[in-house]
């Protein structure tokens, strides 16, 4: 209570000053108790109240613009080379990644044992969990030979999606003509390896189609004439067979995109989310970006789950059909 009132008087007291005292005279006691002349208290009033905020504004812009401005490259950056072929740092990440993320399930699951560990348990119900979501989609005759491929591709995005989120990724390198060149990027912020992932799943998707449904059935999904025979009139039927054949063409079309729609979606998730981290964390690089962090751990888990989605509704198009219309 006395500190309060202290306060209080105190408070009372500079009021009282400033009503009684005259400008000229304030200035004058100010600067007898600062050591400065009189006429510098209006200049520094002027910068403290002013140009200071005007300054700290324009400073957080400037940090905002040159951040934005250095985000990260649209390529990745060659390292070395190996029996002269070029080894990028994302190449570099994906080989780090890959091989930490292998070695931590060795360790963590060890021999399978018919009572599971805790580190064999997790594995088993993430596993469990996907079976039970992919199966009712591709079907069980495609189910063997499609999941090993699935949950590889599942795990594979979904570990370099965060790879990102590492201390040190995309901060350490080396300076060529006045730019970092850093050594660690996450494997899918370069469209080479969303490309890559994109055709194999499509070339796998061509292979288990032909082999689960047989080439006729695969032709007929494509080009044949949907319209029931018997309960259709001959000449509707025939009218209806050239308009198949054109939607066929169109569906050889979409599928011929369906590497650039994979790849590029993924890709720029992955690679707006690396700019969005960069920039934030050059306009505020300690509390301001933490939410984005969360975010893009979300953004990663999504990602790589509409890509093996998608692969598994184009294969389950072809594969999850009654076993009379296969071969």
């Amino acid at each position: 209570m006395p500190l309060i009132v202290g306060i209080s008087n105190a408070n009372a007291g500079r009021g009282f000053l400033n009503r009684v005292l005259t400008r000229e005279r304030w200035i004058d006691i100010k600067g007898d108790f600062y050591g400065l002349d009189a006429s510098t208290i209006p200049f520094l009033e002027f910068f403290v109240n002013k140009l200071l905020s005007t300054l700290l504004l324009f400073s957080g812009t400037a940090t905002a613009l040159s951040a934005a401005e250095s985000g990260v490259s649209p390529s990745p950056y060659k390292l070395t080379e190996i029996f002269g072929l070029p080894v990028t740092n994302s190449i570099l990440t994906t080989w780090a990644i890959s091989i930490l993320f292998i070695v931590a399930i060795r360790c963590s699951v060890g021999k399978p044992q018919l009572i599971p560990g805790k580190g064999q348990a997790v594995i088993e119900s993430l596993i469990d969990g996907l079976r039970g979501l992919l199966e009712p989609i591709v079907g069980k005759k495609a189910f063997p030979m499609t999941f090993p491929l699935l949950i590889g591709l599942f795990l594979f995005i979904l570990i370099h999606n965060w790879s990102g989120l590492i201390p040190g990724v995309g901060v350490f390198g080396f300076v060529e003509h006045g730019h970092l060149n850093y050594w660690m990027r996450p494997a899918n912020s370069d469209l080479n390896a969303t490309l890559g992932m994109a055709l194999v799943a499509m070339a796998a998707w061509l292979f288990i189609s032909l082999k689960v449904a047989g080439p006729r059935f695969f032709i007929w999904e494509l080009f044949g004439n949907k319209a029931d025979k018997k309960e259709t009139p001959a000449p509707v039927y025939l009218l209806l067979i050239p308009i198949f054949l054109l939607v066929g063409v169109i569906e050889i079309v979409s599928i011929a995109f369906r590497p650039v729609s994979l790849s590029f979606r993924l890709y720029g998730n992955v690679f707006g989310g690396e700019n969005l981290l960069t920039s934030m964390t050059g306009m505020a690089p300690y509390l301001v970006p933490i939410p984005f962090y969360f975010y893009e751990v979300l953004v990663g888990v999504v990602q790589a789950l509409i890509f093996t989605l998608l692969v598994a509704i184009y294969i389950g198009l072809m594969t999850n059909h009654d076993e009379d219309h296969a071969h």
